[in-house]
């Protein structure tokens, strides 16, 4: 494994923009953009939809409809047991490199083994499942009567589990976003590896570092869940086909030769990123894009990612729609010529809006009445 110089924390910063389309949009087709940023965190229907908004030039949601539809992007569980959008391509990869991870924290909690089954059970019970969500897509409420009449009684936590590390893929359902909240399967239609699990597992990691790379063992332990035994043999076994760097602490840090390192001082246009945005997650050092100072306000404790104003590569407060507009709320004392590039991006997404859904992440709303007191609000666009 080569070695290149040392990077700055701004380098850092600059890097994870430009792999992540966020130094300038890009003239791509929707599968392409998602490959390159690896996974969107899909759990609020909206979210890829705005993440692709912020990284694609001229994107229009029904080119993401039309990709979800046509299975060229799949929504399925994944990194941290959460739902991520993915190009179906990265979909078997990923799902067997982290079976281990979606499967044993489930198998072994007492949601599912109060049920009385064991560990074989359950894999019998999944081949059921994958030949019934194979014939037709299912809700919750079709493949819970299916254990039930193969079980002869019904327990949550069996589904709870399964769902979890099954391979199955939700199937659009309609709606703004294209799904909503009563979520319909289908088992993925090619057969996954069942073997290879390393190999599955280099190439996970090899693709993290294609989006969010230069990167620590801890940060790819963080976006995927995998431990860090697994996130360093990974590492080890691809070898020369990384480099390694020094980072500003002094930690190493992993990267894919030849991929960008722009400059700390590239400029970096004002973004308004949705929930859950992967870049605010894929880190153990979240100080990569927040201040440490705005990580509670941003993540709060249960979990919630609120919609992010990004100045300058950084995390500088939160935005909702209000009215006919969008609040921003900025931590920090913002110059004229970031507010005028806040506001030209508030107004072209009230437009992007105004089809879909104006008043998206509307329940979330309680999380402002929560937010500290000496904050500039502004309603702009």
């Amino acid at each position: 494994m080569t070695s290149g110089a040392a990077l700055t924390a701004g380098q850092l910063n600059r890097a994870t923009l430009a792999r992540q389309l966020l130094l300038n949009r890009e003239p791509v087709p929707v599968g392409a953009a998602v490959r390159r940023v690896v996974a969107l965190q899909a759990q609020e229907p909206a979210s890829p939809y705005l993440a692709l908004w912020n990284r694609v030039t001229d994107f229009a949601a029904a080119d993401l409809d039309a990709a979800f539809a046509g299975a060229e992007v799949v929504k399925a569980t994944l990194m941290r047991i959460t739902l991520h959008a993915v190009h179906v391509a990265d979909y078997p990869v990923f799902h067997n490199a982290l079976l281990r991870v979606l499967r044993g924290p489930r198998l072994g909690h007492a949601r599912f083994t109060d049920s009385g089954l064991s560990i074989s059970d359950a894999d019998e019970l999944a081949v059921h499942l994958l030949a019934f969500a194979a014939a037709g897509a299912r809700t919750k409420a079709d493949i819970e009567a299916m254990f039930e009449e193969r079980l002869g009684h019904r327990h949550r936590g069996v589904w709870w589990a399964l769902r979890c590390f099954a391979p199955l893929v939700q199937v659009p359902t309609g709606g703004p976003w294209s799904f909503g909240t009563r979520p319909v399967f289908r088992t993925y239609a090619d057969p996954l590896p069942v073997a290879h699990g390393e190999d599955s597992t280099r190439r996970l990691v090899r693709r993290y570092l294609d989006g969010f790379g230069p990167a620590s063992i801890a940060d790819i332990a963080q976006f995927t869940l995998l431990t860090r035994t697994a996130a360093r043999d990974a590492v080890r076994a691809l070898g020369d086909d990384l480099v390694v760097r020094t980072g500003p602490d002094g930690a190493d840090l992993y990267d894919v030769p030849g991929a960008p390192l722009p400059p700390a001082r590239t400029p970096a246009p004002p973004r308004l990123l949705p929930m859950w945005d992967s870049t605010l997650l894929a880190y153990a050092d979240r100080g990569r894009m927040i201040p440490p100072e705005y990580r509670t306000l941003v993540t709060r404790i249960n979990g919630d990612v609120l919609p992010t104003l990004l100045v300058d590569g950084h995390v500088a407060g939160v935005w909702r729609p209000l009215g006919n507009g969008i609040e921003a709320t900025a931590f920090r004392p913002l110059s004229a010529r970031a507010w005028k590039g806040l506001a030209t991006e508030a107004a072209a997404l009230v437009e992007f809006l105004a089809d879909r859904d104006p008043s998206v992440y509307r329940r979330y709303g309680h999380w402002w009445a929560k937010l500290p007191p000496g904050s500039e609000v502004r309603t702009l666009g």
